[in-house]
């Protein structure tokens, strides 16, 4: 069940501050909602939840009690362009932005509460990655006296 509301006088960002309030709730509580929102937004889709659940009450059978907000998306429309003389003969413009909004209800899932058994896994075993190998000191020491023995090489600077 889907409600269409075309060029809607309000800007999109206007209009999507107060469906966030909506979204995902039961209709007739949505509806409660919106009546006390104090937004422009509010009374818009106020109008628009309200004939969603009208449509599915009379056309699909279904009871208002029964029906959740699936979907709430607000699209921008047509700009309306105008403009504001200023001083030199320039304008500034000013764009009034317009909305679309597309509403779906359905009928709430009964909520089932399934217990998962679900074997545990058994832990995995730790990887025994050997950790680096700290030098042991024989080895340093050997290291250090190769490092002595070794001629020590230094830069020449040729004169030319």
């Amino acid at each position: 069940m889907k409600v269409v509301a075309k060029s809607l006088r309000i800007s999109p960002k206007k209009l999507n501050l107060v469906a966030e309030l909506i979204r995902g709730r039961k209709a007739l509580e949505a509806m409660e909602m919106l009546t006390y929102t104090p937004k422009k937004g509010a009374k818009l889709l106020h109008k628009a939840v309200k004939s969603a659940v009208a449509n599915a009450t009379n056309n699909f059978k279904q009871e208002a009690n029964n029906l959740v907000i699936k979907e709430v998306v607000v699209t921008k429309a047509q700009t309306f362009k105008r403009w504001v003389p200023i001083s030199r003969g320039r304008v500034h413009p000013i764009l009034k932005r317009n909305s679309h909004l597309s509403i779906t209800v359905g009928v709430q899932e009964a909520e089932v509460k399934e217990t998962k058994t679900t074997k545990k896994a058994a832990p995995k075993a730790e990887k025994t990655a050997s950790p680096a190998k700290p030098a042991t000191p024989a080895k340093t020491e050997e290291k250090a006296k190769e490092a002595e023995k070794a001629p020590k090489t230094t830069k020449s600077t040729k004169a030319k």
